[in-house]
């Protein structure tokens, strides 16, 4: 099968952010199947982005051919973006024919977070005679309407919206990262025998090869921690407001004359402000630390008690959640706390943890003293369940199969 997959946003090894279309088009080639991924030069998930000099250019990172249509700078969520989002999709309906002609796709993958890239993927689709699958990351526009505030009304949800319908309704298969988005896309035309759920995976690799060991002050801190008798829960991930970090440190409020130290690894908008909450309120149980290199992010987790993750309660969650830091937790083998609400619970699912309400500082300080009150061995026993878990449905060679079989 020759797979055709357009992601605004993707990434790579080399470039960064976002990972999945380098994930799945590298497990696609290695079960023989032919893959190009088209993507926007310019994207603001991305550490470096692509050298490209005129309309597009061509280039093959370990094996995958990625085809990146020149777009404008940008910075932030405003005109620029939108402009960024215009360009990328006028260039790929340019281009429609010509990529039909020269890749000749038996699959064409709609997958830009934003639906409107439906649109130039259906030409490409009619001019091959290919399928056309739309791929959900995030239901926009109900993402901008619930999370951003903006007005149903505003002319770009209403093209947001217009594109989802159109997917809905022409699409030869829509495959969701989400796994409770059955009945909103049924609103909008979805027939659902077309619906099928492939969630967000995990790199074995870097889990299976030996990492980079922690070192420096963060090291010493938590085998001093551990050293007077403290259980240590860890947080290692962006510091922003959806992740609800302030119920966190209210909950390390009521545990201060309790055996516990938090230990948060990371960087974001958020960060200096919760510094500095920390040291106005004396949390003496409460240490941030910088972000550190990826290949060091699985020693920090073998060496903390419970791993902690939040999210702010947002009516959007009803869909399901599809974190790659859960991921992450789990192929450690960590015991987690989950403070999320959503329509699904991978930790309950998984049986790797405990699962408490969302933004509640007493829940999950309760959830904290029950995780403590277990043996270590029990701990690392529900650990293990989770890494089970994600070695059995979340590898990029099982999800990638299911991929496949999705849209054959």
């Amino acid at each position: 099968m020759r797979i055709l997959l357009v992601n605004h946003y993707a990434g790579s090894v080399t470039h960064g952010m976002e990972y999945r279309p380098y994930y799945l088009a590298r497990e696609w080639l290695r079960l023989g199947h032919a893959v190009q991924v088209i993507a926007a030069s310019q994207s603001h998930v991305r550490t470096v982005q692509p050298a490209v000099s005129g309309a597009a250019v061509r280039e093959q990172l370990d094996g995958v051919d990625y085809l990146w249509l020149r777009t404008p700078a940008y910075r932030g969520n405003g005109v620029g973006r939108v402009i960024n989002m215009a360009t990328f999709c006028a260039r790929l309906a340019w281009h429609a024919r010509r990529v039909a002609h020269e890749f000749r796709p038996d699959v064409v993958v709609a997958s830009s977070t934003y639906p409107m890239d439906i649109w130039p993927a259906y030409r490409i689709a009619r001019a091959a005679g290919a399928k056309l699958v739309h791929e959900i990351h995030d239901l926009w526009p109900l993402s901008p309407i619930e999370l951003g505030g903006m007005s149903v009304r505003h002319p770009f949800i209403r093209l947001c919206q217009a594109a989802e319908n159109f997917a809905c309704r022409r699409s030869d298969a829509v495959v969701s990262m989400l796994p409770r988005v059955d009945g909103h896309l049924r609103q909008h035309g979805l027939d659902l025998r077309k619906l099928h759920i492939v969630p967000n995976g995990v790199l074995t690799d870097e889990w299976d090869a030996p990492g980079d060991p922690l070192t420096g002050e963060l090291a010493a801190h938590i085998e001093n921690a551990h050293a007077r008798g403290r259980l240590v829960l860890g947080y290692a991930g962006a510091h922003g407001l959806a992740n609800a970090l302030d119920s966190l440190l209210d909950a390390a409020a009521l545990l201060k004359d309790e055996p516990f130290e938090f230990v948060l690894v990371g960087d974001g908008a958020e960060r200096e402000r919760l510094r500095q909450r920390v040291e106005h309120e004396g949390l003496h149980n409460v240490r941030l630390f910088g972000s550190i290199p990826k290949r060091q992010v699985p020693a920090l987790l073998a060496r903390i008690d419970v791993a902690y993750i939040g999210l702010q309660r947002v009516p959007i969650f009803r869909f399901g959640i599809a974190p790659n830091k859960m991921m992450d937790y789990m192929m450690a083998g960590c015991a987690v706390l989950s403070a999320i609400e959503a329509g699904n619970d991978p930790v309950g699912e998984s049986g790797c943890g405990l699962t408490v309400q969302a933004e509640s500082p007493s829940a999950i300080a309760d959830g904290l003293r029950r995780l403590a009150a277990l043996s270590a061995d029990a701990r690392r026993a529900m650990g293990l369940r989770g890494r089970e878990h994600v070695l059995r449905h979340h590898t990029w060679p099982v999800l990638a199969q299911r991929f496949v079989e999705a849209v054959s």
